[in-house]
This record gives C-alpha cells, structure tokens and sequence, in this order.
C-alpha cells in the first residue's frame, strides 16, 4: 500500500466524516434535550413496538450503553415497555406521544441533511459512493467471521 498518510485511509475519511456528522447531530439534538443515540433509537422504534433486543444491533450499540439510554428515554417519557403479548419473555418498546412528537423533530433533521446532500452530489456519485460503502460493510462483515472462526 503506498498512501502512508492517515488522512489518504479510507477507515480514517469514514470515522473523520461521521465524527463531524455525529457532532453535528448532537448539537442539533441538544438543542431539544436529546442526544444522536436518543434521535436514532426513536427512528428505529416501530408503532407496533420494537423488541429491546433487536435495538443494539440495528444501532451499533453495546448493551450496556443502550440500557443507559432506554433508562433516559423512559424517564423522560419518550417511551414505555410492554412484555410481548405472544411472548411474555420479550420485552416490546413504544413511543409514548412525546416520543412520538421527538421523533418528528428527529426525522426533520435527518431529512433535512440528506436532502441537502442529495442537492450537492450528483446522483451518479451518490450511486457509486453506496456501491463502495456496500462493498466496505461485505469487507467488515468478512473480517468480523474471520476473527470468530481465528478465535
């Protein structure tokens, strides 16, 4: 590999732009008394209610980090637990009205940074940069198996 620079990585570009993605999602959030972690998790919750453990994977959230927030949410009513009417074992999280009303605000922020994206890269770049993200995740995904079946 040539490029010895960090900054010439393609990891490095990655955490560099979600770094200033992520900071800028928190101070938007914090604006309404939210975090990233709180916004995305209200995006993710269906109406018909999302198992807790379905949550940290689709989030990339370690367990602990995700109870803290579900925590936070449930004291700030943002959401309710409720067993599984099917499967008293699981445990099904809802938006409550003011979750619902936060994830509004989060949806709008959302939307509004994609749409300003979407103004400023040409849809035939946007349609390769997808292909190479797909192509990093299947390159992610392989490492990860690799280092189970190594251990």
């Amino acid at each position: 590999m040539s490029n010895s620079k960090a900054e010439e990585k393609i990891d490095f570009s990655i955490r560099h732009a979600w770094h200033k993605i992520s900071r800028m999602y928190n101070q938007k959030a914090s604006v309404h008394d939210m975090t990233i972690s709180i916004g995305f998790i209200l995006l993710i919750v269906d109406k018909e209610g999302t198992p807790s453990t379905q949550l940290g994977p689709r989030m990339g959230m370690e367990p602990t980090s995700l109870s803290r927030t579900l925590k936070t949410m449930e004291t700030r009513g943002l959401i309710y637990r409720e067993a599984d009417k099917l499967d008293k074992r699981k445990v099904l999280i809802f938006l409550t009205p003011a979750g619902v009303e936060q994830r509004r605000l989060a949806k709008n922020v959302v939307l509004e940074f994609n749409e300003k994206l979407y103004d400023r890269i040409p849809k035939g770049k946007l349609k390769v940069f997808f292909e190479v993200m797909d192509k990093i995740d299947l390159t992610v995904e392989e490492e990860l198996r690799n280092m189970i079946r190594f251990f």
